[in-house]
């Protein structure tokens, strides 16, 4: 990943991302998905949750780094 992403995009990706973990994670205890769609579906969780972590690690660093950037915890919780 580039490091010339800007902070805001960075924290943006990660707020984006932990919600469409949660959505996919809804649908997916849902009697919504067919069952022959299962595994794809979990694929997609799967995917999204390793985009979610690689951004954890960039985000990580940048925040230590930078003190002005909210905690993990924080930005996740909605205090940022």
């Amino acid at each position: 990943m580039p490091e010339n992403i800007s902070n805001n995009a960075l924290i943006l990706a990660l707020l984006s991302l932990n919600g469409e973990i949660a959505i996919q994670k809804d649908y997916l205890e849902s009697d919504e998905i067919p069952e022959d769609e299962v595994t794809d579906e979990e694929e997609v969780l799967d995917d999204l949750e390793q985009a979610f972590m690689e951004f954890v690690d960039v985000y990580k660093a940048r925040a230590q780094a930078d003190k002005s950037l909210p905690s993990l915890d924080e930005l996740l919780a909605g205090e940022a």
